[in-house]
C-alpha cells in the first residue's frame, strides 16, 4: 500500500483534494479515485487535482483534473484558483503570477490579496466541433427545442459553449422550472454531446448579475462550478443580455467574470481556501 500526502481545499464549496506529484510518485486508477472521493469511506471531494512536472513548455507545472467518478477532464475553474494558491504556498512557484498546463492549453493564474485568485480561462468557443456538439445552432448559438424524453419536461432550448470543457446553458424564470438533477443527467448522456456536458440553469437578476445552479458531468449537482460561471457569462454577454463584467452567484458564493467579447479570453476572479492536510493509504 502506498501513502499519499494531500491537501483539502475548496472554492465556493466546490471541494478538492490537491496532490503534489512533483515530490511524490502518483499513479492512481479510476477505482482508487472513486474510493478517495467517497464522502463516507474516503476523503470526499468533487475533483482531485494533481500537479506534475512540466518538461515541454514554459508552464510552471502541469495541472490535471479528475472527477469523483475517476474520469480525467480538461478544465476546472474553481480548481485552478486552488491550484494557484497551493503552488505559491508550497513554494512550487515563487511569483504570485504563474502558468499551469492543462489538457486544453495553458492557464495564466494570479494570486491576489484577501484569498482572491484571478484565472485567465482562455478564449471561449461556440464552434460545435470544439465543444463538441452534434446539433445545429441558430444565429445566436442557441440549440432549439431538443426533445426531452422525461415526464413533464417536453422540449428544452439551450446555448452551448466551450471554455476548455463543454457547457449547456438553460435560461429559466424560476429556480424550479426544471428538475435540474434529472435534466442535467439526461443532457450529459445525450448523443448530441459525445463527451458529455456540464449543464447550467440560469436566472437573470439584472444585466450584471445572474444566479446559477450547475450539474457537472462526472459529479452531479454541485455548490459551485467556475468554468460554468464563465460559460454562462460568455453566453449572456454574446447575446447582449449581460454586460462585460458579471457577478455569478451560486449556492457556494459569488464569482466575478469579465469577457470583452469575441476572440478575447475570459477572466474569472474568486476565493480559494485551505481546509486541512492529511495522508491516505491507497
Amino acid at each position: 500500500m502506498a501513502v499519499i500526502e494531500f491537501t483539502k481545499m475548496q472554492g465556493l464549496g466546490n471541494d478538492f483534494v490537491v496532490i503534489n506529484g512533483l515530490c511524490q510518485s502518483i499513479k492512481l486508477t479510476p477505482v482508487q479515485i472513486q474510493q478517495m472521493a467517497d464522502r463516507h469511506y474516503g476523503i470526499g471531494f468533487d475533483q482531485l487535482l494533481l500537479l506534475e512536472q512540466d518538461y515541454d513548455s514554459d508552464a510552471d507545472f502541469i495541472y490535471r483534473i479528475f472527477n469523483a467518478d475517476g474520469t480525467e477532464v480538461s478544465q476546472c475553474g474553481n480548481g485552478a484558483r486552488c491550484i494557484a494558491k497551493f503552488a505559491l504556498a508550497q513554494g512550487i512557484v515563487r511569483s504570485s503570477t504563474m502558468k499551469a498546463k492543462t489538457k486544453k492549453g495553458i492557464l495564466s493564474l494570479i494570486v491576489e490579496d484577501n484569498d482572491l485568485v484571478t484565472v485567465n480561462m482562455g478564449v471561449p468557443t461556440f464552434e460545435p466541433e470544439s465543444i463538441p456538439l452534434i446539433a445545429v445552432f441558430n444565429t445566436n448559438y442557441w440549440v432549439e427545442s431538443v426533445p426531452v424524453e422525461m415526464a413533464s419536461q417536453g422540449k428544452v432550448s439551450f446555448q452551448a459553449v466551450s471554455v476548455g470543457n463543454p457547457h449547456a446553458i438553460i435560461w429559466q424564470e424560476n429556480e424550479y422550472d426544471y428538475n435540474m438533477d434529472a435534466l442535467g443527467k439526461y443532457l450529459n448522456s445525450h448523443s448530441i454531446f459525445p463527451e458529455g456536458v456540464n449543464v447550467s440553469f440560469v436566472q437573470l437578476i439584472n444585466n450584471q448579475h445572474v444566479r446559477i445552479s450547475v450539474y457537472e458531468r462526472g459529479t452531479g449537482l454541485t455548490l459551485a462550478c467556475g468554468s460554468a460561471a464563465c460559460a454562462v457569462a460568455v453566453a449572456g454577454i454574446h447575446t447582449g443580455v449581460l454586460q462585460e463584467k458579471v457577478t455569478v452567484s451560486q449556492k457556494g458564493g459569488d464569482l466575478v467574470i469579465h469577457w470583452a467579447g469575441q476572440a478575447q479570453p475570459v477572466y474569472m476572479s474568486g476565493k480559494a481556501t485551505f481546509v486541512f492536510t492529511g495522508k491516505i493509504q491507497i
